[in-house]
């Protein structure tokens, strides 16, 4: 199972999102699953990355799992937040055709 851990903020701008565990939907290398969920989190850090008013840091440390964190300023937010809203509605799509490979949770940052 892959678990998807998404962070908004208030105004519902993208912060973070993490992505663990593998799908198990088909052989290693070749699980249309575990490559949906990949190609969307790489896209979204490749399109984030470089763009005036956002930081993104991002890793894959080991195999099955693969994370970002973003930061903005207001030159950043409106592309971050269209960006963000991309990649979540992808992998909620994900989620909703292979529930029994794929979970979605969606958190609102509590900030002071």
């Amino acid at each position: 199972m892959i678990e998807i851990e998404a962070l908004v903020d208030r105004g519902g701008v993208l912060r973070a999102c993490k992505a663990s565990g593998h799908a198990g939907a088909g052989k290693a290398g070749a699980d249309i699953v575990c490559a949906a969920v990949s190609v969307l989190m790489r896209s979204a850090i490749r399109t984030l990355s470089g763009r005036k008013g956002i930081t993104v840091r991002s890793g894959a440390p080991e195999p099955g799992l693969l994370w970002m964190e973003a930061d903005y300023t207001a030159d950043g937010g409106e592309f971050l937040s269209a960006a963000g809203v991309f990649l979540t509605e992808g992998l909620r799509s994900v989620a909703e055709e292979f529930p029994d490979y794929c979970r979605l949770n969606i958190h609102t940052e509590r900030r002071t």
